[in-house]
């Protein structure tokens, strides 16, 4: 059985987990959400064509074809999807055109 001494830099506890007896340096905590990290939703509907919902987000999000396709496949099949991340100011003016064309979108 090994035997540590406290005067040593390193000791352990009950459970043999090893621990420094320097000071310990506290960390800010940071918020996880940064500026960029908003989400722009679109929601499905039974209105809106996909093609109509194809042509917004390529115009208002500048997907391109394929990834706007896929998106409101997303959105048909699960009800939403999220189609762009950022920051909040860079969204709101998105989900605005989106909203103008009829079709439902937040940002969160």
């Amino acid at each position: 059985m090994h035997q540590f001494s406290n005067s040593s830099k390193f000791s352990n506890n009950l459970f043999g987990e090893f621990y420094s007896n320097t000071e310990t340096e506290v960390l800010e905590e940071v918020d996880t959400k940064t500026e960029e990290g908003h989400r722009l939703i679109v929601f499905n509907d039974e209105i809106n064509t996909f093609d109509h919902v194809i042509d917004t987000l390529v115009e208002v999000c500048q997907h391109s074809e394929p990834q706007a396709e896929q998106c409101t496949w997303i959105i048909h099949f699960k009800g939403k999807c999220s189609v762009k991340e950022g920051s909040w100011n860079d969204l709101v003016p998105m989900r605005n055109a989106i909203c103008e064309r009829g079709i439902s979108a937040e940002v969160d």
